[in-house]
């Protein structure tokens, strides 16, 4: 790509007022960015949905001017633009027709991958949510390789979301809600940076755009249209997991939402999702498998004494349990091995985070696989 049509791109990109869906009319009709800034004032104007005002902010320059200033900011950091006619962009994104023309990313945006499916919920998760969390992609992370996580980088299930991936091996994209000049919140900056080893971040905002609210309402039609599905995990009855679960229906995109019980504030959203008929129950990886048709793949299962060989005597005793039993609670296990339940959690966390047992609502362990 030549600077000088990068430049045009950029500063069409960030016209005030002209948006994505203006943008890819005048692009339709004049051919190029570059056409576009070029063109007289009086033929921009018969444009429908451009109009004088739009025509004023294109002909000012200004766009041109701080598009200068973020190509040499992409260069020096070695930021990746991606046009969204390029082979690069999103596929999944490129079909929404509110997408943005220009994005920018750092790392690996998968932009064919096999499956992708993006999390999301509130800021102020419970360990409820978090444990759910963990045991839905740990189970989906056993069954396909090729699935990639997408989410808001944000606290609470959102940066749960982007560290279970990472766990279990599967790549992750943080979509941020402002500029690369800055990571937000800055105490995720560390699994930001791990992220881009495993997977990526992106953004459609200029690297001085700061971390306001509505940039994170605006990046949300991102994060419903980089996946096939978009699950929720705890949220209100308002907020912007709720916005991005109706951007993803908008979008024909399956929603799906765990629910809670009555009463409960960061269950209320998920509850309401589902009994509106928006999004589908989902208590397991299971659920979403069977609703979206992706077949578990198949994999030799290690012997016993293999998984023995790095256990402590703890963990191998809740091992055998698990393996004798369906499933059981943490309060059954206690009991059966006679020890006290707040001894058994590092150790359970430790044979889930090994990929050996899975976790589920209530408390209840099952082996991996079940």
């Amino acid at each position: 790509m030549s600077e000088n049509l990068l430049l045009y791109r950029i500063a069409l990109s960030d016209l005030p007022g002209v948006g994505d869906i203006n943008a890819r009319k005048l692009l339709e009709v004049l051919g190029d960015a570059e056409a576009v800034f070029r063109e007289p004032a009086g033929n921009l104007i018969k444009i429908p949905g451009i109009g004088t005002k739009l025509t004023g902010y294109i002909k000012s320059g200004s766009s041109l001017s701080r598009a200068e200033k973020e190509a040499e900011f992409i260069y020096r950091h070695n930021i990746t633009p991606i046009w969204y006619k390029d082979e690069a962009y999103p596929a999944r994104l490129k079909e929404c027709a509110d997408s943005p023309i220009l994005i920018f990313s750092r790392g690996n945006v998968h932009p064919s991958a096999t499956r992708v499916i993006s999390i999301i919920g509130t800021r102020s998760a419970t360990r409820r949510g978090k444990e759910i969390c963990e045991s839905i992609i740990s189970d989906m992370a056993a069954s396909h390789h090729d699935l990639v996580i997408v989410s808001g980088l944000a606290y609470g299930i959102d940066i749960a979301a982007h560290k279970a991936a990472l766990r279990h091996g599967l790549p992750t994209l943080g979509i941020m809600a402002h500029g690369f000049g800055t990571i937000y919140p800055q105490v995720h900056a560390a699994t930001a940076r791990e992220m881009l080893e495993q997977g990526g971040l992106i953004t459609d905002f200029l690297s001085d755009e700061p971390p306001d609210r509505n940039n994170f309402l605006k990046r949300n039609r991102i994060i419903a249209g980089m996946a096939d599905a978009t699950l929720v995990i705890e949220s209100g009855t308002k907020g912007g997991a709720m916005v991005t679960a109706d951007i993803a229906i908008s979008y024909a995109r399956e929603v799906f939402a765990v629910p809670g019980f009555p009463g409960e504030k960061y269950s209320a959203g998920c509850n309401l999702l589902i009994k509106s008929n928006k999004a589908s129950l989902t208590e397991k990886a299971d659920d979403i498998e069977y609703f979206m048709g992706w077949e578990k793949e198949q994999k030799d299962i290690p012997t016993q004494k293999t998984l023995f060989a790095d256990m402590t005597p703890l963990e191998k005793e809740i091992s055998i349990l698990i393996d004798q039993h369906e499933y059981l609670t943490g309060d059954q296990i206690a009991d059966l091995l006679g020890t006290p339940a707040h001894r058994l959690s590092s150790a359970l966390l430790s044979l889930q985070f090994s990929g050996l047992i899975s976790a589920l609502p209530g408390n209840i362990y099952k082996r991996k696989g079940l």
